[in-house]
């Protein structure tokens, strides 16, 4: 018959993996697996490598409860708090729930890894770490490499625009689009056709939580070397701005960030905003620019209302020059009201619209 779990056991040995992960000690987080489970044991040894490499900092795991009753083999698993950042890079905490595996026996109570919750990419398995002067690069096992070039070209191009404010950029590369959205706490798929998502790292819409990109490296292979750059610029311009928290219009959030990816890719219209041009041609000038619903992942004309967003912003700039455009992302993404933030600026909504809608009319026809 199983031992029955003990909180107390339990809660001793998430304060021994807090330690040995605070100090990267592989040696001592090794000694926290089952005496028996080589497996878990090198799984441990590579967390705390882990946590060394990417100097892990306000290191909290805390027992909060037990899931369930230990099995016959005398495996459970508790439910903790964990918080964390990451040295040099995140300018806040992260803060999420996790689930522990332990398994007892008759010497002692061991722990077999992190089985549930929203796990952090650098806690399910060993990682390559590629650090650059703005940029940290993070994968679960492919060559941070390639994904650090788009990164380190990404940064130049945001603070082109947004001046010095582009920087430090945190790229997260799980091993496929089901990893993806496991990291990211979302059911399996969600995540499948899109290359890559900017979010906060706990999944909290907080000021405070750190921003990463999440790349989804199955589809950001299929694009070419231009493609790439405009995604990893794209969701740079969202991190470094703190997009996830935006209370901006979502097109000038998309837009925004689009117009900044787009603005040195020397393409016509004809390639960068096929598909909106396409929907005119055959349904005529939208009346209305594209709003949240436009967005969603499920919607069937995802990819025009981005380029549809990217040319109000190009309507907007045209109207209030480049700094204004800033501007009103500035003020809309702080809480000012979008038609306030656009006086300020010397234009309204409506005279967006009819710029835009004359935009999209000229380059279809």
């Amino acid at each position: 018959m199983p031992a029955a779990a003990d909180p107390v056991a339990a809660t001793t040995a998430l304060d021994s993996l807090e330690r040995a992960l605070s100090t990267g000690d592989g040696a001592a987080a090794a000694s926290l697996a089952p005496a028996d489970d080589a497996a878990a044991r090198s799984l441990l040894e590579s967390l705390a490598g882990n946590a060394r490499t990417l100097r892990v900092r306000d290191l909290d795991l805390r027992y909060v409860d037990t899931l369930g009753v230990p099995a016959e083999d005398g495996s459970w698993a508790v439910r903790a708090d964990l918080t964390w950042s990451l040295g040099g890079v995140d300018r806040g905490v992260a803060r999420t729930e996790v689930e522990v595996g332990l398994r007892s026996s008759a010497q002692d109570v061991g722990v077999t890894g992190f089985t549930g919750g929203r796990v952090p990419l650098w806690l399910r398995g060993p990682v390559l770490v590629d650090r650059g002067e703005d940029t940290l690069v993070i994968t679960s096992g492919a060559d941070p490499a390639p994904y650090s070039v788009l990164a380190r070209r990404a940064v130049p191009q945001a603070a082109k625009v947004l001046g010095d404010s582009a920087g430090p950029l945190v790229v997260e590369v799980p091993q496929d689009a089901a990893g993806l959205d496991a990291v990211l706490g979302v059911p399996e798929g969600t995540y499948r056709e899109v290359a890559a998502v900017t979010a906060s790292v706990d999944g909290l819409l907080s000021t405070s939580s750190p921003v990463h990109v999440f790349v989804n490296p199955v589809e950001l292979s299929r694009l070419r070397r231009t493609g790439a750059q405009v995604v990893m610029t794209h969701e740079a311009v969202h991190a470094v701005t703190g997009a996830p928290t935006s209370r901006a219009p979502v097109w000038l959030v998309e837009g925004f960030a689009d117009y900044v990816a787009l603005l040195d890719v020397d393409l016509p219209l004809s390639r960068t905003a096929a598909q909106v041009l396409e929907r005119v041609r055959e349904d005529g000038v939208p009346e209305r620019l594209p709003d949240e619903s436009d967005f969603d992942l499920t919607a069937p004309h995802l990819g025009a209302a981005y380029e549809a967003a990217w040319l109000a912003c190009r309507a907007l700039a045209s109207l209030a020059g480049e700094d204004g455009l800033v501007e009103v992302y500035r003020r809309t993404s702080d809480g000012e009201d979008v038609v306030a933030a656009l006086a300020a600026v010397g234009t309204d909504p409506a005279e967006v619209t009819r710029t835009w809608q004359r935009l999209l009319a000229e380059a279809a026809g």
